[in-house]
């Protein structure tokens, strides 16, 4: 391709929208334009690396034994009001109505459309498992946009449905899946993990997240130290041991310890530390109130005890619903007394002896509290997020934090989608049952920003060879002078000719103008044909490291084919 004939709009100014690299680099080097918030235009060389990432990911998931197929933007509100989920989903879901008055959703997702294609197609077990995918652009109505490609409201997904009779078959298909996408992770050059993870609103269970690693990611990832081991910290176990004190228990005193409503506040003013303090929080769990009780210096992890009550909401009760449930407010609560709604505790509290909790009065507290003795508790279990310096759950090392973005999601949906929208076959032995179902999503836009995000330097992008939007940025330093003119035209045929990308710059532009918009594109390598073109010797630099060579005219292909299997 010639720059001259392509439409690469470079800036040399930072966005002052733009928060993050991957959205400012973006913007800068002419891949994305934006047409309205979290709406973007993809230009021509932000579509070339989204085709290569495509590309990547239909390799993979055919050698998966997946087949692709494509499905419509337009859903019916009635498949999604068989699943429950137009009633459940949010405002997320973009709405409309056609001029016949009938209700439609734009896709956020597809579970509803394929499961009605299969349904009505496939009758027998004889005809699975069958997996599908497509590459489709989503629409979800963030109420806040953000990080540019990172967080859109129209956005590109790679999304896959498997089909199964058995649970041994999903079984199967989904570790399939799941290195398929490790594969293409890890041939787009990511630094990535895969974590344990909650489905959330797509409902089942067994689910991983594939997630970059990134400081400006949105989730937070628990990791061992020493192993493979990683999950959402929303779903990372907690296995460490509390050994009780052998402090003798002393008797229950109530204390005055007026306007002190924090953990911090409390311990300060009693001089305890926060782990001998119960924290009290009440949750409504779907239609019933819990006192969730963890030590002071831990928190709540509201998806455990959603996951423990197999629940669909968990909501912690604000400051007026505490008052009217327990009579007393929020910094005053604890479970001494509490008869009227269930009470359950982390591991952690059945450990504390003679600790501090609130008396459910107004400016008092209780010292000397000793769970069983001052107060009964229904269960104790896991419920606290997991921390750094906590054990790995795996039993190796010791869990550290990052922060990651999401690429890929892979969920063992089950019978969610099947039963509430009668997808069933006939088994083995004439028997109906509802099908048994796995989804996978790969975030295809979200690679190229998260790619964008992991590499790149004070110069602007680096790209990986192998998503690269082209191999080579040939440079004529002045294409007024007839033997650089000549030479490049050359060249550019003939690393065409040798089987290579090649962006030829045959811009009438000023020679720092070229390199800067080089640096700033980020290709892998750059051939600049200079003063030295009459001799039939042009420069070769790489973008990684800055190393350069020159090289005879001659010689380059050979040159730069053995430097992009390199990189």
């Amino acid at each position: 391709m010639k720059q001259s004939m392509s439409l690469i709009p470079t800036l040399r100014e930072v966005p002052s929208d733009a928060e993050v690299k991957s959205h400012q680099l973006l913007l800068r080097a002419g891949f994305i334009r934006q047409n309205a918030s979290g709406v973007y235009t993809y230009m021509p060389l932000g579509r070339k690396v989204l085709q290569k990432v495509e590309a990547i990911i239909r390799e993979e998931m055919n050698n998966a034994g997946a087949a692709e197929l494509f499905m419509p933007a337009l859903q019916q509100a009635e498949l999604w009001q068989e699943s429950g989920r137009w009633y459940s989903y949010g405002p997320e879901l973009m709405r409309l109505r056609d001029r016949h008055d009938r209700e439609f959703a734009l896709g956020a997702t597809h579970e509803e459309v394929i499961t009605s294609i299969v349904r009505d197609e496939v009758k027998s077990y004889k005809r699975l498992p069958l997996t599908l995918y497509q590459i489709q652009t989503k629409f979800r109505d963030e109420k806040r946009p953000r990080f540019g490609l990172l967080r859109g409201r129209e956005f590109i997904m790679k999304d896959a449905y498997s089909f199964h009779a058995t649970q041994e078959s999903l079984d199967e298909v989904y570790e399939r899946i799941f290195q398929a996408y490790s594969n293409v992770f890890r041939r787009c050059g990511l630094n990535f993990r895969a974590v344990i993870a909650d489905s959330g609103a797509m409902g089942g269970k067994d689910t991983h997240e594939f997630m970059v690693l990134s400081d400006i990611g949105e989730d937070t990832i628990a990791y061992s130290d020493t192993s493979e081991y990683a999950a959402n910290i929303e779903m990372a176990p907690v296995t460490a041991v509390y050994e009780k004190s052998s402090e003798p228990a002393r008797e229950l005193e109530k204390v005055h310890t007026e306007n002190k409503k924090t953990i911090d506040e409390v311990s300060s003013f009693l001089n305890v530390e926060a782990k001998d303090c119960i924290k009290s929080l009440l949750f409504k769990v779907d239609d019933r109130y819990v006192l969730v009780l963890v030590r002071g210096d831990h928190d709540v992890n509201d998806i455990k005890l959603k996951n423990y009550f197999e629940a669909s909401v968990v909501e912690l009760a604000d400051t007026a619903t505490t008052k009217e449930v327990l009579g007393c407010s929020v910094g005053s609560l604890g479970p001494v007394g509490v008869d009227s709604v269930e009470v359950i505790a982390d591991n952690a509290v059945q450990a504390i002896v003679n600790g501090v909790c609130g008396a459910n009065e107004e400016d008092y507290h209780f010292t000397n509290v000793n769970p069983e003795r001052d107060f009964k508790v229904a269960a104790f279990t896991d419920l606290r997020f997991i921390k750094e310096g906590d054990p790995s759950p795996d039993g190796q090392g010791t869990i550290v934090f990052a922060k990651g973005i999401e690429v890929g999601h892979v969920f063992k949906l089950g019978t969610r989608y099947s039963e509430a929208m009668n997808a069933e076959i006939l088994d083995e032995n004439g028997r109906t049952k509802p099908m048994i179902m796995g989804c996978y999503g790969i975030g295809v836009s979200r690679t190229m920003a998260a790619v964008a995000e992991q590499f790149n330097d004070e110069n602007g992008l680096v790209w990986p060879t192998t998503i690269s939007p082209f191999d080579v940025h040939l440079i004529a330093v002045n294409m007024k002078d007839s033997a650089q003119a000549e030479l490049a035209e050359e060249l550019y045929s003939n690393l065409k000719a040798a089987g290579m990308e090649v962006l030829l710059d045959d811009r009438q532009e000023r020679p720092g103008v070229k390199f800067a918009d080089s640096d700033l594109i980020g290709l892998p390598v750059r051939v600049t044909v200079g003063k030295k073109a009459g001799e039939g010797i042009v420069e070769v630099k790489i973008r990684k490291n800055g190393e350069m060579q020159e090289v005879q005219k001659d010689d380059l292909a050979g040159v730069l084919k053995n430097i992009l299997q390199e990189l």
